[in-house]
């Protein structure tokens, strides 16, 4: 079998055991109690009569909710379901598989309570009313898998009033990371980012927010050139103007020598390339790498399958090779960020998740790998390493306390370890329930094999 084939048979191997396993557990998550229930009088603490009084105090002071409930610790994952993974617009029932998986890591990698709300409604003006609906009840909310251009009208309209942290992980979740990740990669090659030419691939909602990111992280904005499936973004594409905003204000404010055509157009001469666009594998022909300024940096973060294989592109002249996969080295992952940006986010009561914040993170990111020891191969920590996650929440905290935006203001050292003691209860509390087999495991009665890691050809 080849190269590519095995590699697609290994892609499969994950959906293979999630048809197997979904239906199993029926789910990947459930809400479990916090507080002790000695019997059956304790309901009266927890339940009338005596939560009455809690309800009053809220009524007289509204901000201590955060102080008698879990919403100091909770977050909604609102979607319509119009952009789901690599799956389009597949509605949110088929969404919510999805949205479950990711209060897993929520929880597993965060110790954050995060609850999946699936809408049965496109409407964006429709899913704000939703979201301010619910604002009661959650200390944060996480928009996800929703289509552009809506998804930064939402955002925006959102953040502005809300009160709560509101934020898109395909938006700010991805940027974080691939910011970490490139500013790791630019040391390696030795390239300040002020100098750095960096080509992206799509101009969707994940490379837009990632080119606004890393340019608030110090990469030169005429020195980004972005194209979309019309082409080069620059001043002439007044198509852009109306319909896709976000879009224009890239055009305007990046590609300083004003190129046009297509990719092979925009990548030359290019130190780095951030492609987010359409599952390949030969979505980047390999010729163009070549085209490409040496030791040259390319991140294919499509899924399943990049853009362009890792080999392909190393062979036609790159020095590090990013992906969104996990069986090759430098994945990029929303998972390394998402967690602990928003346990830091809570753990100060801010009103909202800046920019500023998201760039805290991915220097904190970036800093955990440099400190384990930088090479082509390790650009980016794993979300096995947990020890990076209160790092990082605590580096998000100091940045809301320092911006005005924290309602709680805390230390370096107490939010670490707050952080620290909130994921050791989550992963803790998941382990024990597995040894007591409260949570079962796999119906083969054999412990899941980790996927090697492929070796670059």
């Amino acid at each position: 079998m080849g190269g590519d084939a095995k590699l697609l048979k290994q892609a499969y191997v994950p959906a293979r055991l999630a048809m197997k396993y979904h239906p199993y557990y029926h789910g990947k998550i459930e809400i479990a109690a916090k507080v002790p229930v000695n019997s059956y009088d304790d309901f009266a603490i927890w339940y009338t009569p005596g939560v009455a009084d809690p309800c009053k105090e809220i009524q007289r002071n509204p901000e201590r909710v955060f102080d008698y409930t879990n919403k100091s610790n909770s977050v909604a994952i609102v979607t319509d379901g119009t952009r789901v993974l690599g799956l389009g617009d597949i509605g949110p029932e088929a969404g919510l598989p999805v949205m479950e998986g990711k209060s897993l890591l929520f929880k597993y990698l965060g110790g954050v309570d995060a609850f999946p709300i699936c809408l049965g409604t496109k409407d964006p003006r429709e899913i704000e009313s939703a979201v301010r609906w619910l604002q009661p009840s959650f200390g944060g909310v996480n928009l996800e898998d929703i289509s552009q251009p809506k998804c930064f009208d939402i955002l925006d309209s959102l953040r502005a009033d809300l009160g709560i942290p509101v934020w898109h992980d395909d938006q700010q979740g991805t940027g974080t990371v691939v910011c970490a990740g490139l500013i790791n990669a630019l040391k390696i090659v030795g390239r300040k980012r002020r100098d750095a030419t960096v080509c992206m691939l799509g101009a969707g909602a994940a490379n837009i927010a990632v080119a606004r990111i890393i340019i608030e992280a110090g990469i030169s904005p005429g020195n980004i050139i972005m194209v979309d499936s019309k082409g080069i973004l620059n001043r002439q594409r007044t198509d852009l103007d109306e319909k896709f905003k976000a879009k224009w204000d890239m055009a305007v404010k990046t590609n300083k020598e004003d190129r046009m055509g297509g990719l092979a157009e925009a990548i030359k001469g290019a130190d780095a390339l951030l492609a987010m666009s359409s599952p390949g594998p030969d979505i980047i022909p390999s010729s163009l790498i070549g085209t490409m300024n040496e030791d040259a940096i390319v991140f294919a973060c499509a899924n399943p399958i990049p853009e362009i294989w890792p080999w392909k592109a190393k062979e036609a002249g790159a020095r590090i090779v990013a992906t969104g996969r996990s069986d090759f080295p430098n994945q990029v992952n929303n998972s390394i960020g998402f967690p602990a940006i928003f346990r830091g986010t809570l753990d100060v009561r801010a009103r909202m998740i800046s920019d500023e914040m998201c760039i805290a993170a991915a220097e904190e990111i970036a800093r955990v790998a440099e400190e384990g020891g930088l090479d082509e191969e390790r650009i980016i920590p794993s979300m096995s390493e947990w020890e990076l996650f209160p790092r990082e929440a605590a580096a998000v905290g100091v940045e809301a306390v320092k911006q005005g935006l924290a309602r709680v203001k805390l230390s370096r050292k107490a939010l670490e370890d707050k952080a620290t003691a909130m994921i050791t209860r989550a992963r803790k509390s998941t382990e024990l329930m597995m040894r007591r087999g409260l949570i079962k495991g796999f119906p083969d009665r054999r412990p899941r094999r980790s996927v090697k890691r492929v070796v670059q050809r």
